[in-house]
């Protein structure tokens, strides 16, 4: 059969990228062509195709085509003689963005480089290899690296009855990461229901189909954290929990029929009533964040300070608790005296948590005074009171 006269018939790519081709990149590699016996070939040919595909519709995004392989001027076809034969090529992606390479559900964004071989009186052979693809995102642009904060409250009860309100606050000390990092979550927990609450989070990927007036959205869970038990009357810290993110594809936010898009989610289950969220945003980039390792702790320090219920502040050098003394009796104050020690100086507590000393001021039980006057005076002053009208 004519089809048995070509023995092989593959391609390679040369410095192939391990982390993908981008935009303006240079593409080459070789087509290995073994022939049987005496082959006639009319051309071979080079393609380098590639889009988006989806169930509602389709977006090209390359389109290049190579000749490898022509008659000579005056002829119809290529005589090849047995053996094995290499045919080079190069060429280059366009300048222009390009769609980073994924597939889903309903869709895909595939790119293909392709070889066809076209025999006369015969069907064309082609060979492929799929060219992995990728829109570089950088994550230290001003917008990636700004603090996202949410805030969201939620009165819990049953019927008409209330048990209390449960409020939650998040934050995030930048909008974008990169895979295989740890996102660090600030948060603060207040319960003040009657049940046994759990916060968690979650990183959520969402896939967006667009196109011919129809939209399907896929969401699924990437990577998850639990936190520990909050009793009922308690407020729990997340001082920077971290959440590491997991091989997953860049945002894709670059494409008129499919979108990849990322958001953090911070909730409280509540038994018997629908979870407290919030979201924050996200960006899974590709050029990894090149800013200070301070900057966690002074986003910790500025998200204590964020919280809308947290009325009280602390000073930046806690006064001591009056001395009771002069209006208790010795017996009295010995009995009544604090069993814990008094705040040390702000440098040497600085690696206590803040809330620590705001809980410890609010809820400070208020001073006992006694009814009779431990030091009675045996006359009475009388000031005089003038009035000016």
């Amino acid at each position: 059969m004519a089809a048995e006269a070509v023995k092989r018939l593959g391609l390679l790519f040369e410095a192939q990228q391990t982390s993908g081709y981008s935009a303006g990149d240079p593409v080459a590699g070789r087509v290995l062509l073994e022939a049987a016996r005496p082959l006639l070939c009319k051309a071979l040919r080079l393609e380098a195709v590639g889009g988006a595909r989806a169930r509602a519709g389709e977006l090209r995004c390359l389109g290049v085509r190579r000749s490898l392989a022509e008659p000579a001027p005056g002829e119809d076809v290529i005589l090849l003689q047995p053996g094995k034969h290499e045919f080079p090529f190069s060429f280059q992606l366009p300048a222009e963005p390009l769609v980073t390479s994924f597939t889903g559900k309903y869709g895909s964004i595939q790119y293909w480089v392709r070889a066809i071989l076209e025999r006369p009186l015969a069907p064309d052979q082609s060979v492929k290899r799929e060219l992995q693809v990728v829109n570089h995102i950088d994550v230290n642009t001003p917008a990636l690296i700004t603090p996202i904060s949410r805030t969201q409250e939620k009165m819990v009860g049953c019927c008409f009855l209330a048990s209390g309100l449960v409020s939650l606050s998040a934050k995030i000390d930048r909008k974008g990461y990169c895979n295989g990092e740890a996102i660090p979550i600030y948060a603060e927990i207040e319960n003040c229901s009657s049940r046994l609450i759990v916060p968690k989070a979650a990183i959520i990927q969402t896939q967006t189909y667009l196109g011919r007036g129809k939209t399907k959205t896929i969401r699924q869970m990437v990577a998850n954290v639990r936190g520990n038990h909050i009793a009922s009357g308690s407020t729990d810290t997340w001082n920077g929990k971290t959440l590491k993110i997991p091989p997953v594809s860049p945002s894709i936010l670059n494409c008129s029929i499919i979108r990849v898009d990322y958001f953090l989610a911070v909730y409280v289950h509540i038994p018997g009533a629908k979870k407290l969220r919030v979201e924050l945003p996200l960006v899974i980039g590709t050029i990894p964040y090149h800013g200070f390792g301070s900057r966690n702790s002074s986003v910790a320090s500025q998200f204590s300070m964020d919280m809308s219920w947290l009325t009280l502040t602390l000073p930046e050098h806690p006064e001591a608790p009056p001395n009771y003394g002069d209006v208790v009796s010795e017996e009295e104050y010995a009995r009544h005296i604090p069993s814990y020690p008094q705040p040390l100086d702000c440098e040497r507590e600085m690696c206590c948590p803040m809330l620590a000393y705001i809980q410890e001021f609010r809820f400070q039980p208020p001073p006992l005074y006694s009814e009779v006057d431990p030091h009675p005076s045996n006359t009475e002053e009388i000031q005089p009171v003038s009035f000016i009208l």
